[in-house]
């Protein structure tokens, strides 16, 4: 049987793995704490900082996507390719929030775990949900989606 759902079949939903990152990280940094900050440093104020400018970019997308119409959970069908607000710089203004969240927990909690953790979530997020995206996203939009692939980056 053919599956003709209208969504990207992401192997996992980016919430969840994010997520699975972090429970990942703080479980690991309670059974072997790695800080790698100087104890000097004001890790915390300095996570905080970069905890809210990823929140602030992760809004600003989403914000962006809904008011263009279109879904933002990878389980519904996108209805537009989004070209506006974040999505002038980045193809992936959410993914690259959640990654800079990771990074700012991993210096908030001065824990080299959370930022290990880093590297198998980009991984995930990479080739099991930005790969489907973008396959579905060429196949649904065609000429339109791939002339916005060429014109903004992937990331940054």
């Amino acid at each position: 049987m053919v599956d003709t759902a209208d969504h990207a079949h992401v192997i996992i939903r980016p919430p969840l793995a994010w997520g699975l990152a972090v429970l990942a990280g703080l479980v690991l940094r309670w059974l072997v704490p790695l800080p790698f900050l100087p104890d000097d440093l004001p890790a915390g104020w300095i996570g905080a900082l970069i905890f809210v400018a990823a929140l602030a970019l992760g809004a600003w997308a989403i914000r962006t996507m809904t008011g263009a119409g279109s879904n933002v959970p990878t389980n519904r069908p996108s209805t537009t390719i989004v070209e506006s607000g974040p999505y002038r710089f980045t193809r992936n203004p959410i993914y690259l929030g959640m990654f800079l969240s990771l990074v700012a927990l991993s210096t908030a909690f001065n824990d080299l775990w959370l930022l290990v953790m880093l590297v198998p979530f980009a991984l995930v997020i990479r080739y099991g949900v930005v790969a489907r995206e973008e396959a579905y996203l060429e196949r649904k939009f065609g000429d339109a989606y791939r002339g916005y692939r060429e014109r903004v980056r992937r990331w940054l």
